[in-house]
């Protein structure tokens, strides 16, 4: 494994063995705060593509099956679908640090720890499917949210603005009702690596806050406004409320943002 934090990001990007991406994810984390990786510049083949198993399957959102929550297969879907999201946010921590190369270096520190903590999420996530004799892989999922970080490749602002502010933001508001439905259907299990894995996605979204408003500044956009354009611009579907204000506070959206959610998801 080489020595340069870009570089070592491309490659777990690009790992298509589950396992050994965790395995790229963890070591990631741990030599960059044991100071064992550098910020120099290096020349990087592009990835258009990240590295995925061959399964699950990947279909159009609207074909993806929908099934009763309280059915037993239901449930395992509905968590392969939370491993699926996890499983890409690790793809979309990794193309954060590996395509935006002159962000400071508390930047870096960011998104390196959104690696870790997202491998760990999905790792909690496939033994609860393993509990019950399922894989990742064995349910079709979509490839939404990495068509999003392809759109955003070349600006920084955008990327921080609609990824995690807006489609990984989406974990704050609707979790805690699955985290519900889990317990009163008795699956105690999934539901505290739920609540765990919300408390965690707060501060990741908080991170996409402090360095979407970084980069308006750097730029001298006025943060609202943008943040609203760069919706209306990228967002295929208009996005849904309610929500949980109270998480989006503590993930760094301001009243001038909160308000914006209203009267878009209203």
């Amino acid at each position: 494994m080489g020595s340069n934090l870009f570089g070592r990001a491309r490659d777990c990007l690009c790992c298509d063995d589950v396992d050994e991406k965790l395995a790229r994810a963890a070591s990631l984390r741990r030599d960059w705060e044991n100071a064992r990786l550098e910020l120099s510049e290096i020349r990087l083949l592009d990835v258009v593509e990240p590295g995925r198993p061959l399964r699950p399957l990947l279909v159009h959102p609207r074909e993806v099956p929908r099934r009763s929550f309280v059915s037993p297969e239901g449930r395992l879907a509905l968590i392969h679908a939370v491993a699926h999201i996890e499983f890409n946010a690790i793809n979309l921590a990794c193309d954060a640090i590996f395509r935006f190369r002159d962000m400071p270096r508390t930047y870096y520190d960011d998104w390196v720890q959104v690696v870790a903590e997202e491998a760990a999420h999905f790792h909690l996530l496939r033994e609860r499917l393993r509990a019950d004799g399922r894989e990742y892989g064995d349910y079709p999922a979509h490839n939404g949210l990495w068509e999003m970080a392809l759109n955003t490749a070349d600006d920084v602002v955008a990327r921080m603005a609609l990824v995690p502010r807006v489609l990984e933001a989406r974990s704050l508001d609707v979790v805690p009702g699955i985290v519900r439905k889990l317990r009163g259907i008795g699956d105690h299990a999934s539901a505290e690596v739920l609540e765990l894995i919300e408390r965690e996605e707060v501060a990741h979204v908080a991170a996409g806050s402090r360095w979407f408003r970084y980069a308006c500044e750097l730029g001298g956009l006025e943060p609202v406004a943008t943040f609203k354009a760069l919706i209306e611009k990228y967002m295929k579907v208009r996005i849904k409320g309610p929500f949980r204000m109270e998480a989006r506070r503590a993930a760094g959206f301001d009243a001038d943002e909160i308000t914006l959610l209203e009267e878009l998801g209203g």
